[in-house]
């Protein structure tokens, strides 16, 4: 190879990766009734007011701590809310959970809610380290379980195979999502985010080169009303959309995971094939039992009394068994 063809190859990466970037972006998708809705007509009675801890960044992050109700606390619970939300959407869950002997946490993840700015994170990696601080930051007492939903349930994986996964005993998930090609993942329910592939793949290729000035820019949309888009997330930033999820190798996190899980969805979960839980988490023999709650949406599973009861069976199987302490 010469060196005027070296160039030009070097110049048409060049172009590509700059076109991807700049016209490969995410495009807004039309809202989502069966996701906006159901919060529309839901109260708030008793939603604590939002609490701040300092992470290592000196950044207030804030959350909404539910004092356990009964005569024994059986256990401290955090709740990860799904993409685009914050603590509020978690309300009803958390309430559950609390009113039946758990000291209960939302949080709300750094670029949702009150925390930091609205999709935006400074680095991937972040997101665990907003955690650890948190459970530095408030005493959590007796046995520790994270719980995530949708997206928060993808990040909770993340957390639990990774280095830090011993700071909780147990882990919940709950509709999580794993992987766009996930056998788990319905190729017909991407209609909750639009997704702009090309400026991924070009940002993922300067990311290996240690390229990050352009992770602020805007990858993913939210299928959200007009109302919906003032009051939550509309959009991700790449490092805000890499982190808030598994790793790209979901196989390796699941197979990472060492302290017991428990993995819950919805029979008609508008976004994800219920029935494809069980053979992705229980193919290798890992400590991941999946519950299938029958007729349950996606946003059913943290709002309906039904999907609130199985949780709340799911918390009351992990704490009947002892958890890895390594």
């Amino acid at each position: 190879m010469n060196v005027k063809t070296l160039i030009l190859i070097l110049v048409t990466f060049f172009c590509a990766v700059i076109g991807a970037i700049v016209f490969g972006g995410p495009k807004q998708p039309t809202p989502m009734p069966s996701i906006n809705e159901p919060f529309k007509v839901i109260n708030y009675p008793g939603l604590p007011e939002v609490k701040y801890f300092t992470a290592r960044d000196d950044s207030q992050l804030g959350y909404r701590e539910y004092s356990f109700i009964g005569n024994t606390m059986k256990g401290s619970v955090v709740i990860i809310h799904g993409s685009s939300a914050s603590s509020i959407s978690m309300h009803t869950l958390a309430k559950g959970i609390a009113q039946n002997g758990y000291s209960t946490y939302a949080l709300d993840i750094r670029g949702h809610g009150v925390s930091g700015s609205k999709g935006q994170i400074e680095y991937i990696g972040q997101l665990e380290d907003d955690l650890e601080d948190f459970l530095q930051s408030v005493t959590l007492a007796g046995k520790k379980t994270l719980i995530g939903f949708s997206a928060g349930g993808g990040f909770a994986l993340r957390f639990a195979s990774s280095a830090k996964q011993r700071m909780f005993d147990y882990y919940v998930l709950l509709s999580p999502f794993i992987h766009q090609d996930a056998p788990t993942t319905r190729s017909d329910g991407d209609k909750w985010v639009n997704v702009g592939v090309p400026r991924i793949i070009a940002l993922t290729l300067l990311n290996l080169f240690g390229v990050t000035v352009f992770n602020t820019l805007p990858v993913t949309t939210f299928a959200l009303d007009a109302e919906a888009q003032t009051l939550l997330t509309p959009q991700y930033s790449f490092a805000l959309s890499q982190n808030f999820r598994p790793s790209y190798d979901y196989r390796a996190d699941i197979d990472a995971v060492t302290q017991p899980l428990e993995i819950l969805v919805g029979q008609n979960d508008e976004t994800l094939h219920a029935e494809h839980f069980s053979s992705v988490f229980n193919k290798k023999g890992k400590v991941g039992h999946v519950t299938i709650i029958p007729k349950i949406g996606h946003v059913d599973i943290i709002l309906s009394i039904k999907a609130i009861q199985a949780i709340l069976a799911a918390l009351e199987s992990l704490n009947a068994h002892p958890p890895n302490q390594g």
